[in-house]
């Protein structure tokens, strides 16, 4: 999970008080010269360090339990560079307004902090082992739970610390303190039994001093009354600058003899090891996190998280076993097929049933499209045209093809995506979405797009209704009928008839010249946006296709959803941007709209209203 404020150029990174009043020294000390910095003793906060009146002001900037930041309590702000730019226009309580960035010197990189180093390969190594996970699969899978995953691992790391005992006794850490050299400073970590308290030995003037660490109800780790910390590692980097209630600073660590070289990021038995199954109702993911109104079973105080994408039957492709893939073809033996009378959906086609396909090893829930036979010569050709561009497809925000049969009629054998289409879940749902499941169902959508742009597939007819869902957390792609493969060469499709299409989802040279690319899906894209933030609004309400046309070319665009977050409507207003030469990608969307999720998924129960905070009297400055 990238940082935050890694984009800023006045972000330093991992650096002390005393380096940042250096650099800001070097700079001029001018009044309202600013830099921000990693903060030590909250996960993801950050430090403001000013300059007024020729001395230092350092501001904590915390994340908050929502995603948001804020200087503890004033108004939050999404990021830290929101919160750098409201306080430039506003001092609101600091010493003054910012006025001037303090720029990192050429050749100066950002920082990185001790775990900073870990903490990618840890994600990816944690990922990996608990839904055992490969390839895309698991590419997919960081980027999608990299925020709800970062705080259980940080909570972790200090177990891949050389200076972590595990459980030995007192006298056991006092042995290897005093084995070899013991200078002032020497030091290591143990946990003291079962319990959630460790306890901090160090060597000064040959002596060994031992000091209780606690882990209090809210998650925090701290010497009794002293300063609390996220993390073990956080209190142990800490101290290594400030003594701050032991006798010296860290200095040098007693490795542990035991620590396994290159080990893999240790998997806390919270975790599901499992995949489960997930009913729609059933499914409330709970992102691991430590905090005050954290319930807790297991030893590292963290929630046990609800059933993921990855948890469930349709993340990997039902192919991922290569016996499996061998056997792997279009057309499916009846006799492989089992179909139900519950019928999940109808249309102009015919209806779709619910199933199960018998594989080599094991057995699967499918959706079969079942063609009306008095349908079949019209429309047989172009639900063969749909298998075999599906057929092609591989990824778990798109619904997967299994194959076709043809029997007592046409049938298509996909994945079960038992939630229906987002445009009918979400009205019926509304009260149980915050808008972060909203973003987060959005990212997947952007993900599942990003993968055909990259594969060469035009869409054609991205919409809410052709987004299904697995459960409430888990979106997939689907109906690919006017679908259309690009070639090696080609970079959009020319359609030689206009059909019956989906206007008021199409951009202006789908419109008026028949041009189909990514860039035209992006723009289908934003107008799903529109229709997830609305809850299942029907975008530009009663108008005929001509009518939206003239109104695009008029430079007017749906107005913002109620509630909508602004970064959400802007993203929205660049999928719309009239030029399709200046209009974004989609690795560009997936990744804005994965910086937005990033920053309020941390936690699922979402702030009301993010604009809004308490004022801050009396700030104290640190």
């Amino acid at each position: 999970m990238p940082d935050a404020a890694t984009h800023l150029p006045f972000y330093y990174g991992s650096i002390s008080r005393k380096e940042a009043e250096e650099y800001l020294k070097l700079a001029g000390m001018m009044d309202g010269l600013f830099l921000l910095r990693q903060c030590l003793r909250n996960l993801g906060g950050y430090i403001l360090s000013v300059v007024y009146d020729v001395r230092f002001h350092h501001y904590p900037i915390e994340r908050q339990l929502n995603g948001t930041y804020a200087i503890v309590g004033a108004k939050p702000h999404c990021g830290p560079a929101e919160v750098c730019e409201y306080y430039s226009k506003d001092p609101d309580g600091l010493c003054c307004n910012l006025r001037k960035p303090c720029n990192r010197p050429s050749g100066v990189e950002i920082k990185l902090g001790i775990f900073d180093s870990l903490r990618e390969n840890m994600i990816r190594d944690y990922v990996r082992q608990t839904w055992k996970l490969g390839g895309d699969a698991l590419e997919q899978a960081i980027i999608n739970q990299a925020p709800q995953v970062e705080k259980l691992i940080a909570t972790t790391a200090h177990e891949r610390m050389p200076w972590f005992h595990g459980d030995i006794l007192r006298s056991e850490a006092e042995r290897r303190l005093y084995t070899g050299a013991q200078p002032d400073g020497k030091f290591l970590l143990r946990q003291r039994g079962n319990s959630n308290s460790y306890s901090l030995a160090i060597v000064y003037g040959k002596t060994a001093y031992h000091y209780l660490i606690d882990h209090d109800k809210s998650g925090k780790y701290a010497i009794p009354e002293g300063t609390k910390f996220d993390t073990l590692w956080q209190l142990v980097e800490y101290l290594k600058m400030k003594s701050d209630g032991v006798i010296y600073c860290l200095k040098e660590s007693c490795p542990n003899p035991n620590l396994p070289m290159g080990a893999g990021a240790p998997v806390p038995p919270s975790l599901p090891k499992n995949r489960l199954g997930g009913g729609i109702d059933g499914y409330t993911p709970e992102p691991v996190f430590n905090g005050s109104s954290a319930k807790s079973d297991s030893p590292t105080g963290c929630r046990k998280p609800g059933v993921l994408p990855m948890d469930t039957s349709v993340y990997e492709s039902p192919y991922s076993d290569p016996d499996e893939l061998k056997d792997r073809k279009l057309f499916l033996p009846r006799s492989s097929l089992m179909i139900d009378e519950v019928e999940l959906g109808s249309g102009n086609f015919g209806s779709v049933k619910k199933g199960v396909y018998k594989m080599k090893k094991k057995q699967i829930d499918v959706a079969i499209k079942v063609l009306k036979s008095e349908n079949e010569k019209t429309v047989k050709d172009e639900m063969m045209k749909e298998a075999k561009i599906m057929h092609q497809l591989d990824n778990p925000y798109i619904v997967r093809m299994i194959g076709v049969c043809q029997a007592e009629c046409l049938m298509l054998v996909m994945e079960m995506a038992a939630g229906g289409p987002l445009n009918k879940f979400l009205p019926a749902k509304r009260d149980q979405m915050p808008t972060s499941n909203v973003v987060e169902l959005m990212h997947q959508v952007a993900m599942g797009m990003k993968y055909l742009e990259e594969k060469k597939f035009v869409h054609r007819d991205l919409a809410a209704r052709n987004v299904l869902l697995v459960n409430q957390h888990y979106a997939k792609i689907s109906d690919f009928g006017l679908s259309k493969a690009l070639g090696a060469d080609n970079s959009y499709y020319l359609a030689r008839t206009a059909g019956k299409w989906p206007l008021k989802w199409y951009a202006p040279e789908c419109i008026n010249f028949h041009k189909f690319s990514s860039k035209g899906d992006v723009w289908s894209y934003g107008v799903t946006m529109w229709e997830a933030f609305s809850y299942g609004g029907k975008p530009y309400k009663k108008m005929k296709g001509p009518e939206v046309a003239a109104f695009i070319e008029q430079n007017k665009r749906l107005d913002c959803p109620a509630n909508c977050p602004d970064e959400m409507y802007k993203l929205m207003q660049d999928c719309w941007i009239y030029k399709v030469e200046n209009r974004p990608d989609f690795v560009d969307v997936e990744s804005r709209i994965r910086t937005f999720y990033y920053s309020i998924a941390v936690k699922p129960e979402e702030a009301k209203d993010l604009s809004k905070g308490a004022k801050r009297t009396n700030p104290n400055p640190i």
